[in-house]
């Protein structure tokens, strides 16, 4: 199957394209209270959820216990729901291609996030795994993305659309992989959507970070969409459980996306 259908699967059950990021903010060092309370998160959010992603920045800051923390727990997440490893790894080929085999042979996550700054070459250690994915950094949430990504070419375009070329062009070389983008709500608009390839889209910023879903309306992509909640689910209002807080997230999306 592939990543795609996957993704497509969840979105028409859950009728949602809710993404839950897990991005633990541990206030203890018990690594076992830890994994108790993901694993809440997951049980509790797993009925909404079309997709995970937990960013691995979060566990490697806990050292090797938060690795070792990360290993344990992806077997045991829902094995229909697609996890999206939130990396952002870019680097030369032979260091790319470890980078591969962490992610899709070691933990065997379904889709990895990329940073394509370096060129194509970066993205080719991850093309050969049917059934995978990777997004590619496009326009990012933060207001640095305008810094590079929403710059200027002297053709006219902007630099995000040379991200577009990668995903056509891994498409031409019939890759095993599929290829999607990173688009932020914060940034993104029906001018940068209608700009980019119709292909898988992992869209961060809803929540904590405010981003607009009327942002997605309308339009005529086809290609399943991720749209992720990371604090808005995991820390922002306390005193509702964490099904309480993806089902509203759900609805949102739902209704913006007419799903």
């Amino acid at each position: 199957m592939k990543f795609s259908e996957k993704l497509s699967a969840r979105i028409r059950e859950t009728r949602s394209a809710l993404c839950v990021g897990l991005d633990p903010r541990p206030q203890t060092e018990n690594m076992t209270q830890l994994a108790d309370w993901l694993r809440q998160v997951i049980d509790e959010t797993a009925p909404y959820a079309a997709a995970y992603k937990p960013n691995i920045a979060y566990f490697e800051a806990m050292g090797l216990p938060g690795l070792k923390l990360l290993e344990e727990l992806l077997p045991d997440m829902p094995g229909n729901i697609p996890v999206i490893l939130d990396a952002k790894r870019g680097d030369i080929g032979e260091t790319q291609k470890y980078y591969a085999q962490a992610y899709f042979d070691r933990m065997d996550v379904d889709a990895v996030t990329l940073n394509p700054f370096m060129g194509y070459d970066i993205l080719e250690p991850f093309l050969d795994r049917p059934g995978k994915a990777v997004y590619l950094l496009a326009v990012t949430t933060n207001a640095g993305s305008a810094d590079v990504e929403r710059q200027l070419l002297a053709d006219g375009r902007r630099v995000y659309r040379l991200v577009g070329d990668m995903v056509e062009r891994s498409r031409a070389e019939n890759s095993a992989t599929e290829v999607g983008m990173v688009v932020g709500l914060t940034n993104a608009n029906s001018e940068i959507l209608t700009e980019l390839p119709d292909a898988p889209l992992l869209i961060p910023g809803l929540g904590a970070q405010g981003g607009d879903l009327a942002a997605l309306a309308g339009g005529s992509r086809v290609a399943p969409p991720a749209i992720n909640v990371s604090r808005g689910i995991l820390y922002k209002d306390p005193e509702l459980s964490f099904a309480e807080k993806a089902a509203r997230y759900a609805e949102q999306i739902r209704l913006a996306l007419g799903l």
